[in-house]
């Protein structure tokens, strides 16, 4: 998400970190759905630092 289009604050799921509006970040959610969610609605906002340590998926 461009940093414009972040109007919102987030909390980043990977520090647990404020996102603050303006800032530039990635939004991820699961491919699939699945009885446990897994839609656009269970999206998460990540700072791009965080996900990267996160390695390959």
């Amino acid at each position: 998400m461009s940093g414009a289009g972040a109007t919102k604050e987030y909390r980043c799921p990977g520090c647990n970190r404020v996102i603050s509006p303006g800032t530039a970040h990635l939004v991820a959610w699961r491919a699939e759905r699945s009885l446990a969610g897994g839609g656009p609605e269970d999206r998460r906002h990540w700072h791009n630092s965080c996900w990267q340590r996160l390695g390959p998926r």
